[in-house]
């Protein structure tokens, strides 16, 4: 793509950095983090909290890429991907700080805790987690905007 005389990568903006707006691509992804969030609150309903636990941080990491795709126009290829590049993100501004500390606070506690380890307490804790994900997505999604 050409800009005057100037020959751009169809990814970058005319400054030679990523746009931060929401790509087809993350705007699928964050559709996906909305379906899984609603498949988190089926199975809590069903009673399965542990299920719902895994669903939840499933919807909090495609967000998190989703969020970062639109920001630094490339998803990162594995979850410690993200998790690398949301900590290096964190001091760019109080929004990305605060979605750092939730990102990691949930991975712990919602996928290693109640997931993994089946330590699923107190257990109206890992609840108001599991539904706080759509709050958690909402966030990423204005994040990704600015």
């Amino acid at each position: 793509m050409t800009f005057g005389s100037e020959r751009l990568s169809p990814n970058l903006n005319r400054k030679g950095k990523f746009p931060m707006t929401i790509t087809r691509e993350a705007e699928e992804i964050f559709a996906d983090a909305s379906y899984l969030y609603r498949a988190a609150l089926e199975r809590l309903e069903a009673g399965d909290i542990r299920d719902a636990a895994e669903k939840a941080w499933g919807a909090t990491q495609r967000a998190t890429d989703a969020m970062i795709l639109s920001r630094k126009g490339r998803r990162p290829g594995t979850s410690g991907g993200t998790y690398r590049t949301i900590r290096a993100m964190r001091n760019e501004n109080e929004y990305l700080e605060n979605l750092a500390n939730r990102y990691s606070q949930r991975a712990n506690d919602l996928h290693g805790n109640c997931f993994y380890d089946g330590i699923c307490e107190p257990e109206e804790a890992i609840i108001e987690d599991i539904r706080a994900t759509g709050a958690y997505i909402d966030d990423a999604r204005a994040i990704a905007n600015l």
